[in-house]
C-alpha cells in the first residue's frame, strides 16, 4: 500500500461515496474490499445490499387465426387487395359484406376507374336501383362516367337521379349516342366539376353546339368519329378551351387551314395532340403545328395518309420536346423519316411506325442509334428482315418491342431478341417465322419479358 498515495486514496474514496449515496453500487462477483471500500465502509457504515431482481413474465405468443377469421381481418384484407387493380377490386366486393365495406371505405382503391353506363339498360331498371348504384359511385369516389346510346332524355333522367355529379363528376364520355346540342348543352351546363370530355360517334351533334356549351374549364376534350366535326369545330376549341392540355381529334374533313386556329395561351398549355384520320391533313398542316404549337410532348398523326418525309423532317427539326410521336398508318414514310428522327428528336422515348410498309433495314438502322428509346411499334412493317432486328438488339434501353405481322422475319433473326436483357413486353403475333421452340427459347432467357403470341 505504500504506493499509493494520499492523494490517490482520497479521491477514489470520494467517488466510492458518491456511488454509495447516490445507491449506484457495483454489482458483481464475491471479492475481498480492497483499501478504499474498507475505508467507505469505516466511514458511512456498510452498503445496504441490493434488492433482489424480479423476474419479467413473458407474454404470450399471440395465437394464429383460423381461415374464417384470417379472410375477414382488417389488415390482412388490406394487404390483399393491394393485389388487385380496380376492375378486379369491382368483382372482389361482391364477395360479402365485410369485404365491400372495407373496398368502399376509402376512394384509393377505385383510382382510375370509370362506371360505364348502357343507357338501354337504365331505361328498364328501377329508380331504387339506379339511386343505390349512385351512392356506391359516391361512396368510392369514382369521378369518371362513360354514358353508351343516350338520348336527350336519358341525359335529363341522369341529372334528375343523380344530382350530386354536379359536383362529383370530373370526366364523361359519350359514345354512340343520339342527343342533340340541347342534351350536350344541358350535361355540360349541369357538370360544375367538369374537366374531361369525350365524344365518339355522336353524329347529331353540330358544330354550333360545340360554340354554345363548351367551357372553359376543360382540359381534355377527345372528338371521334361524329359527322359534323370540321374546321369549324377546331376554331370552337381554339376560342373557347384557353386551358386546353390534350386534344384527340378524328375527322374525315378537317383541312390544314384548322389547324392554325389555336391560341397563343394554348400553344403553351397544349401538349398532346392526337389527329386520326384526318385524310385531309398535308404537310401545310404540319407546317401549321409546329409554328401553333411548339411545346408538343405527344404528337399522333395516325392515318394522315398525305403526310410525307419533308412532314416529319418539320417535325423533328421544330418539335425537340417530344417524348411520344405515331406514324402508323402514314404510307409515304420511308428510311429519310427515320433519319430525320434519329438526328433530331434526342428525348423520344415512343414511336409507332404500323404500317408504314417502306420502311426497311436501313431506316431500323438510324432508329437503334436513340438511346432513349424505351418502346417500338413496328407492326406489319413488310419489309423488314432479319438484319433490321440485328439493329434493333443494341438499343439497351428498349422495354417495349412489337414486331407484330412482319412476314420476313425468320426464327433465326428472333431468337437474337434474347440480348435485350431489359425487355419487358415483346409482340410477335402473326409472324410466321416464330414457332413454339423460339417461344421456349426466348422464355427461357428473358424469363420478366411478357410475349404476346
Amino acid at each position: 500500500m505504500s504506493s499509493v498515495s494520499a492523494q490517490g486514496v482520497v479521491e477514489r474514496a470520494s467517488a466510492e461515496l458518491s456511488r454509495r449515496i447516490t445507491g449506484l453500487g457495483l454489482r458483481g462477483r464475491k471479492r475481498s474490499p480492497s483499501v478504499v471500500e474498507r475505508m467507505a465502509n469505516a466511514l458511512c457504515g456498510p452498503a445496504a445490499p441490493a434488492p433482489p431482481r424480479v423476474p419479467r413474465r413473458r407474454r404470450p405468443s399471440p395465437r394464429p387465426l383460423l381461415w374464417n377469421q384470417f379472410i375477414l381481418d382488417d389488415r390482412f384484407l388490406e394487404k390483399f387487395f393491394l393485389f388487385f387493380n380496380s376492375v378486379d377490386r369491382r368483382t372482389l366486393a361482391q364477395v360479402c359484406t365485410r369485404w365491400r365495406d372495407i373496398l368502399y371505405s376509402s376512394p384509393r382503391w377505385w383510382t382510375g376507374l370509370i362506371a360505364v353506363l348502357d343507357c338501354r339498360e337504365l331505361r328498364i331498371s328501377t329508380g331504387c336501383c339506379m339511386q343505390r348504384f349512385y351512392n356506391s359511385l359516391m361512396r368510392r369516389g369514382i369521378r369518371g362516367v362513360v354514358l353508351i346510346s343516350a338520348s336527350d332524355d336519358d341525359i335529363n333522367e341522369f341529372i334528375r337521379q343523380f344530382p350530386l355529379s354536379a359536383h362529383h363528376v370530373h370526366a364523361i364520355g359519350l359514345k354512340g349516342c343520339t342527343i342533340t346540342d340541347r342534351g350536350l348543352e344541358a350535361i355540360l351546363d349541369h357538370l360544375q366539376v367538369l374537366f374531361e370530355l369525350e365524344l365518339t360517334g355522336c353524329n347529331e351533334i353540330t358544330e354550333a353546339g360545340l360554340w354554345a356549351c363548351l367551357t372553359p374549364r376543360i382540359v381534355s376534350l377527345t372528338l371521334t368519329d361524329c359527322i359534323n366535326i370540321a374546321d369549324e369545330a377546331v376554331g370552337a376549341v381554339a376560342q373557347l378551351l384557353p386551358s386546353l392540355y390534350e386534344f384527340s381529334l378524328q375527322a374525315y374533313h378537317v383541312t390544314d387551314a384548322a389547324l392554325g386556329y389555336f391560341s397563343p395561351k394554348q400553344s403553351a398549355s397544349l401538349s398532346v395532340l392526337r389527329l386520326q384520320s384526318c385524310w385531309e391533313l398535308t404537310n401545310h398542316g404540319v407546317v401549321n403545328i409546329v409554328h401553333s404549337l411548339p411545346n408538343l410532348t405527344v404528337l399522333s398523326l395516325s392515318g394522315c395518309s398525305k403526310v410525307t418525309d419533308e412532314g416529319v423532317e418539320l417535325l423533328a427539326e421544330n418539335l425537340p420536346r417530344l417524348r411520344s410521336l405515331d406514324l402508323s398508318w402514314c404510307p409515304r414514310v420511308t428510311d429519310s423519316s427515320l433519319e430525320y428522327i434519329a438526328c433530331d428528336l434526342n428525348h423520344l422515348e415512343e414511336l409507332t411506325l404500323d404500317r408504314c410498309v417502306h420502311i426497311t433495314d436501313i431506316g431500323v438502322g438510324y432508329i437503334s442509334t436513340m438511346q432513349t428509346l424505351v418502346a417500338l411499334y413496328l407492326r406489319w412493317c413488310s419489309q423488314l428482315r432479319d438484319f433490321g432486328v440485328q439493329h434493333l438488339c443494341t438499343m439497351r434501353s428498349l422495354q417495349c418491342l412489337s414486331l407484330a405481322g412482319c412476314p420476313l422475319l425468320t426464327s433465326g433473326g428472333l431468337s437474337n431478341l434474347i440480348q435485350l436483357r431489359q425487355l419487358r413486353e415483346l409482340e410477335l403475333t402473326n409472324c410466321p417465322g416464330v414457332s413454339p421452340e423460339l417461344f421456349d427459347y426466348i422464355h427461357e432467357h428473358l424469363p420478366k419479358c411478357v410475349i404476346i403470341e
